[in-house]
């Protein structure tokens, strides 16, 4: 039975997964508004929170000022917290750091985006999380699955993934 279970875990590790990289180009101008977080894998700081909006406003220092609001569970009220979200050196593709806590900067990858800017999809270089954001409340329900599909492929859990909205 151990050396089955052996052969097996080697099969498993040589199938084909799709890369977890940022995207090689990013519109740092397109990019700014509000984005709705439908799907996650949440970070610490967003744990049980729902119906997340973010904010960012690209700034004259070449960064962005991120606004995000939520709730928590079981209340209405409106919560928020200001951060940072800083563009690689390179400046133009999607490899970006958060920075929630000063000094602290956190990986920040946009690894999807829509030609059209109408979604994203943020993850983590170790796959800690997961964001699937649209610049809409809702998504169509083919357009979810196809991305969570991907998302699988490149090595996410996707079976942690919670709802934000109720669409």
């Amino acid at each position: 039975m151990k050396t089955i279970c052996s052969i097996l875990f080697l099969l498993l590790s040589y199938l084909p997964m799709d890369k977890n990289a940022p995207v090689a180009k990013l519109d740092l101008k397109k990019y700014a508004g509000t984005w709705y977080s439908l799907y996650s894998i949440p970070t610490i700081f967003d744990k049980g929170s729902r119906e997340t909006t973010t904010k960012y406003t690209l700034n004259k220092d070449g960064f962005y000022n991120v606004l995000t609001t939520y709730k928590k569970p079981g209340e209405e009220k409106i919560y928020s917290r200001n951060s940072k979200m800083f563009p690689s050196e390179e400046g133009n593709n999607g490899e970006l750091q958060a920075q929630f806590i000063w000094p602290i900067k956190v990986d920040y990858w946009i690894i999807e985006l829509a030609e059209d800017y109408s979604y994203v999809v943020v993850g983590h270089p170790d796959h800690k999380f997961l964001f699937i954001m649209s610049r809409n409340q809702t998504m169509p329900k083919k357009t979810h699955d196809e991305i969570v599909a991907r998302c699988k492929a490149k090595g996410y859990e996707v079976s942690k993934l919670t709802s934000q909205f109720k669409g």
